[in-house]
């Protein structure tokens, strides 16, 4: 399992634990009035929308918080003025980081994510520099108890993903970006439960890195995943099992 692939499923077991749930709404209200100022506040007509209404309600997220950022987003209230940016930039070790954000002041957040880079003996680049590093993928994570592994592939397969995968963690899911609403809902159909369901960016090649270059890999990618305006966070760095599992425990 590569690095990105550890690296969610650590960031998923940290989110089910974390209790920052104001933080956690923060970012959700965010996607939420993005992807309905971008394809229209109809749920079932918005894929991204639809995801994002769905992540909201798994993490018990009220239904007026969701209506308020949903009328936002189609300029029914106000407080819409929300900008989608993707920064991109490199870590320890020459590792490739993409961070996509979502922000009302461009200059305030550019200037908090160039000092975690620099922080963690990294830099922020220029747009386009490691993009041509990524590809971007539907991923469903689901854990081992919650489904029959034939079950699952027959099922996913059917509904148009392209793969899925046996790790320790759990099942993964992988699709395309244009045939994700379909395989995440045909799971949802058969009623069974999903860790996550997210479209990210997943690297075509990796970057190993160790020690102390690891260990400012990890502080990096938690810092940025703990930003207000940070989305989300992809990265190409592959890390030993031991060294991941001491940032797990920790």
């Amino acid at each position: 399992m590569s690095g990105h692939s550890k690296w969610s499923s650590i960031k998923h077991k940290k989110a089910a634990r974390d209790q920052k749930r104001g933080k956690l709404f923060t970012k959700l209200i965010k996607e939420i009035t993005i992807a309905a100022r971008l394809g229209g506040g109809d749920i079932n007509g918005n894929p991204r929308l639809r995801t994002a209404v769905t992540t909201a309600r798994q993490q018990s997220m009220p239904n007026d918080n969701i209506d308020r950022a949903i009328k936002k987003g189609t300029g029914e209230l106000g407080g819409g003025g929300l900008e989608e940016i993707t920064y991109e930039g490199y870590g320890p070790g020459g590792v490739a980081v993409m961070a996509d954000v979502v922000t009302d002041n461009r200059n305030r957040t550019v200037a908090e994510i160039r000092f975690m880079f620099t922080r963690h003996g990294g830099n922020l680049g220029e747009t386009g520099c490691v993009g041509w590093m990524f590809k971007k993928r539907g991923v469903i994570s689901i854990e081992k108890s919650a489904a029959n592994e034939d079950r699952l592939i027959e099922l996913a397969l059917e509904a148009g993903a392209d793969d899925v995968t046996s790790e320790d963690e759990g099942y993964q899911v992988m699709t395309a970006p244009e045939k994700f609403g379909v395989v995440r809902d045909a799971i949802e159909k058969a009623g069974i439960a999903m860790l996550s369901a997210e479209v990210t960016r997943i690297p075509e090649n990796t970057a190993n890195v160790s020690g102390r270059a690891a260990e400012q890999v990890l502080k990096l990618m938690e810092e940025l995943e703990d930003h207000d305006d940070v989305q989300g966070v992809a990265a190409n760095f592959d890390i030993s099992e031991e060294e991941m599992a001491q940032f797990s425990a920790a």
